[in-house]
């Protein structure tokens, strides 16, 4: 009887839940989609990745929330949650069959509902074969939880880097055609996805050197403590020197697509890394922060452009004019916010972004701001007469921008201020009480990140070349923030994983752009739920949520 409650809660319920995401997921059209680029040619889509990915994510959630964790419970819970999920499935298949669902859900296709969710099997056998696949499915998932925590490691991670490489075959292909011997890239790649020996090829590698690792990774590391400091210093030197050109020569290797790619994704690490300060060191959640962005793109647009003050100056004299009003741009707002917390500074700093927003395209400052036609003719930066006018160029300023904050950030992280930002992102009543003061320092983290949201805006109006204010919306701000949540909070590292994963891979999947904050939103409630702390997270906050965990797990 008990087991049976416990396959009730742990498996049919979260079966319940997969199979209403599983069903939401096929209206809206994302399966269909998705099924259009191939992961491994000629055998599964992406869409189909999707949709076992989902799956087995219900299945692996079930046999993990099972207690007691008894081996037979872990399975059976796994199983059922399979099964259910995919029953949902055959109940959204047999109403299409009654029920025109596309007078209500446009993406509710009979391709969809008789062929792709069947894995090509139509009729009654392809509802039944969707049972099969639920149940082997949660069968394996349970079984999966059981193994040992190297071995599903070494799985797990296996899988995940082939579909990276399916998913992201036009950036392997661009790196392969351009470096390597065309013979690899025919090897492992086809017109539309991997190659089956390619895949293979991927899958034992990748295992191979997380094999490798679990086995010898102690060791490096011990013989890697044990070495002389000027040993480690030299090799440090060594590894930031190899980086330093791979940094240098990659836009040059990869291509002008992939090179617009980069300096979109390098923007957002400078965005993140300025707002990294303001939320990830201090602790204040700004979501208004797209206006420090817009004040330095207008700012130097107004300086530059002969459009409006016609005062035709070089983006280098505008930088430092951009930074100052960014400056006090963020101390003005932090001034009537500083005693809001939580959620109402959040939602003071929205309106401040969107105030910013709406009077850049009211008729009011049009003669002063260019209104909604914006601003053109900016200047691009030039040294000794070399003009950085192409990404490919523009990428070093932006890999200049990144270099400069990072600095800065490390800098700040462990001084004195820093780790009164800290104490005040912790608990604002005990760091005051240690004697901080709050005004001054909540004012400072408020004009450093605006000023490196202005600089990032200096160098986005150069790269463009002309301004709007639609370029300025609130949807930055969030993007911004989800990043560094993604990366992990106060992570210097983090906020450039974030950025490659959330702005990058979206850039690189634009067919599949109407998706893109859908999928924000799933990888989001993903990382909340199987990694909270973020992909690289800053090791304190690792620790705290680490310790937290734990206390509650035995309390």
């Amino acid at each position: 009887m008990e087991q049976i409650r416990a396959i009730w809660r742990y498996g049919i319920k979260v079966g319940i839940i997969g199979g209403i995401v599983l069903i939401l997921m096929s209206l809206i059209g994302i399966i269909e989609v998705f099924t259009k680029r191939q992961v491994i040619a000629d055998f599964i889509s992406m869409g189909h990745v999707l949709y076992l990915a989902a799956g087995l994510f219900v299945c692996y959630m079930a046999a993990k929330r099972t207690k007691p964790a008894k081996p037979l419970w872990v399975i059976s819970s796994s199983f059922f949650a399979g099964l259910t999920t995919t029953f949902f499935l055959v109940l959204l298949i047999i109403l299409g069959r009654y029920i025109n669902l596309r007078m209500m859900f446009i993406n509710a296709s009979d391709l969809l509902l008789n062929n792709l969710l069947t894995f090509g099997v139509e009729g009654n056998s392809g509802m039944l074969l969707l049972l099969y696949v639920g149940m082997f499915t949660g069968l394996i998932t349970g079984l999966f939880y059981l193994l040992p925590n190297v071995v599903r490691t070494v799985i797990l991670w296996s899988l995940a880097g082939l579909v990276f490489a399916g998913v992201l075959q036009d950036l392997f292909r661009s790196i392969l055609t351009n470096n390597f011997p065309d013979i690899i890239s025919e090897w492992l790649l086809t017109s539309d996805g991997l190659t089956m020996k390619g895949a293979f090829a991927i899958f034992i590698i990748i295992a191979l050197v997380i094999i490798s690792w679990s086995i010898k990774g102690e060791g490096i590391k011990q013989g890697w403590q044990n070495l002389p400091k000027k040993q480690q210093l030299t090799w440090r030197t060594v590894g930031t020197i190899i980086l330093l050109v791979i940094i240098l020569v990659a836009p040059w290797r990869l291509g002008l697509f992939m090179s617009e790619v980069l300096t979109i994704v390098g923007l957002y690490v400078l965005l993140g890394l300025g707002l990294n300060i303001v939320v990830g060191y201090a602790g204040l959640l700004d979501l208004g922060y797209v206006a420090f962005f817009a004040i330095g793109a207008y700012v130097t647009a107004l300086i530059t452009s002969p459009e409006i003050m016609n005062l035709n100056w070089s983006l280098w004299a505008a930088i430092p004019f951009a930074i100052f009003f960014g400056i006090l741009a963020g101390v003005l707002l932090g001034v009537p916010v500083l005693k809001m917390r939580g959620d109402y500074l959040a939602i003071a700093t929205m309106g401040f972004g969107e105030i910013i927003r709406l009077l850049v395209l009211s008729d009011a400052l049009r003669p002063f701001l260019g209104g909604s036609q914006g601003i053109g003719k900016i200047a691009k930066p030039q040294i000794l007469g070399f003009v950085f006018k192409g990404p490919q160029e523009i990428y070093y300023l932006i890999i200049a921008g990144c270099m400069l904050v990072i600095f800065v950030s490390w800098r700040l992280k462990d001084s004195r201020i820093g780790r009164a930002w800290k104490a005040m992102r912790e608990d604002e009543d005990v760091a005051q009480a240690m004697g901080i003061n709050l005004v001054s320092n909540k004012l400072l983290a408020f004009g450093t990140g605006a000023g490196f949201a202005a600089l990032s805006g200096v160098i986005f109006g150069s790269k463009i070349g002309s301004i709007y204010p639609h370029s300025f919306n609130i949807m930055v701000s969030i993007n911004i923030v989800c990043l560094i949540i993604f990366g992990g909070i106060g992570s210097i590292p983090g906020v450039i994983v974030g950025a490659a994963a959330l702005i990058g891979l979206p850039e690189l999947l634009r067919e599949f752009a109407e998706y893109r904050f859908l999928v924000y939103g799933i990888a989001l409630v993903v990382m909340m739920l199987i990694r909270p702390e973020g992909l690289w997270p800053e090791e304190a906050h690792k620790r705290e949520l680490h310790e937290g965990t734990a206390k509650e797990a035995t309390g």
